[in-house]
């Protein structure tokens, strides 16, 4: 017998025309006033990012999963998109400006939300800082309307208004250009997120996340017209599929989960479970050694830079590190992969001894953003995957290798086929990459 599809609700894109125009307001207070009235909303999230997920699992209640057109191939997006079975709709969170990519096509596209939009057929609502203009918010509006054929915006969601006269200039030129507006958000600096180092904060570290949500919620109700927004979002184009098949790296696998591993792309440890695998959390800050009877270790990036000594000084995760790893493979993300080194500096310049399973050095005294997409070809197999395989990731960190004098894990190259110099190491059972892993490509 067919097994029938799951009938899949209809969908929203939040864009802009740039990064910093308020998308994440807008999405966490549209996720919290529906949420509110008793809609169920299936959140996802374009392009490689970790930190909005969380706060939209916070925000909805339902985990929120990274739909990235340049490391996922089609079937691989809709496999994901059968999340949003039971949900009544789904908000999609875009990434930078909606056709911002990268330049040379990957899997399924550029990156772009715009890619997004044009594959599953979800409306695209603008989210349009009118800060310092008026009418001419209308031109950029209608401009990203009749950008791409196959891109279709639903309207406009004015933000950073600043007077009731503004609004009205705003609302006239969109009239005149054609694009619906659904709202006008006014300035209100309580409403911005708190910032890192890198530019990030998790939910969890967010001080008062209930009461910031909860305000976001009522900000948005009051100013946006929830149900002409809903009314807005599109049939999804594209037909949830069975998910795609993932390998995991092992039957039982010891994850490291804490603050300063908390980088993993929820679709992976999802997968992992659904091929049958067996999750077993640990924390390295509360000194927390992986589970000996794990057939493999897994070390997700995150913050190991800000907890630097707490991991210098867990000698029970430490030790039961190299223990595992004389016997099992481990294998170390970014931050996973620096912990895994022989010493990480701090900024203020300062050497923190970490594990030892490779001999890394890196350091954050000396400042260098990394930051783009990744395909590698692994010269030697790790966990879940065999030597050759071709592996679609991103990297983004602002720490520099100053030794590294094992073997290459891979070769690695950008999104335009450039050579890579951070092509990640090996030793023994132990290996590690800078880049986080989002799929292997078919």
């Amino acid at each position: 017998m067919k097994k029938e599809r799951a009938v899949l609700p209809d969908g929203l894109i939040v864009s802009a025309p740039a990064s910093g125009a308020g998308k994440t307001t807008l999405m966490l207070g549209l996720l919290g006033a529906y949420r509110a009235r008793g809609v169920v909303v299936q959140p996802f999230k374009s392009g490689p990012d970790y930190i909005d997920p969380a706060f939209h699992l916070a925000a909805s209640g339902r985990v929120s999963v990274n739909l990235d057109s340049w490391a996922m191939d089609r079937a691989r997006i809709a496999g994901l998109i059968g999340a949003a079975a039971g949900a009544e709709l789904i908000l999609a969170e875009g990434s930078m400006g909606l056709f911002d990519g990268v330049a040379a096509p990957g899997a399924a596209g550029t990156g772009a939300s715009a890619d997004l939009a044009a594959l599953t057929g979800w409306p695209v609502v603008l989210v349009v800082d009118v800060s310092g203009q008026a009418q001419s918010a209308g031109a950029v509006a209608a401009g990203l309307a009749r950008f791409r054929p196959g891109v279709r915006v639903a309207g406009a969601v004015l933000n950073r208004v600043a007077s009731p006269r503004h609004e009205a200039l705003v609302r006239a030129g969109m009239a005149e250009a054609g694009i619906a507006v659904f709202g006008a958000l006014p300035r209100r600096a309580e409403m911005a997120l708190p910032e890192r180092h890198l530019g990030l904060v998790q939910a969890e570290e967010t001080a008062e996340l209930g009461r910031i949500l909860e305000s976001a919620a009522a900000f948005v109700a009051a100013h946006v017209d929830l149900a002409a927004l809903r009314a807005a979002a599109g049939a999804t184009r594209l037909a949830a599929a069975g998910p795609a098949r993932v390998v995991p790296p092992g039957q039982r696998i010891a994850l490291a989960r804490d603050r300063a591993f908390s980088f993993v792309y929820p679709h992976l440890v999802e997968g992992w479970r659904q091929a049958g695998a067996e999750i077993l959390p640990f924390s390295p800050l509360a000194d927390e050694a992986p589970d000996p009877t794990a057939d493999c270790c897994w070390l997700p990036g995150g913050y190991p830079e800000l907890h630097a000594g707490r991991l210098a000084a867990a000698q029970r995760f430490r030790q039961g590190l190299r223990r595992f790893t004389a016997r099992r493979p481990v294998h170390g993300e970014c931050g996973g992969y620096m912990v895994m080194g022989q010493a990480l500096i701090d900024r203020e310049g300062q050497r923190h001894e970490m594990a030892g399973l490779v001999g890394l050095v890196t350091s954050f005294a000396r400042r260098q953003m990394h930051l783009g997409y990744r395909d590698a070809e692994l010269l030697a197999p790790i966990p879940g995957h065999a030597a050759g395989a071709r592996l679609r990731g991103h990297e983004f960190h602002y720490s520099t290798i100053v030794e590294q004098p094992d073997p290459a894990l891979a070769r690695v190259r950008d999104a335009a086929g450039a050579t890579v110099a951070e092509t990640g190491s090996r030793r023994g059972t132990a290996t590690g990459t800078f880049f986080h892993l989002i799929a292997e490509a078919a």
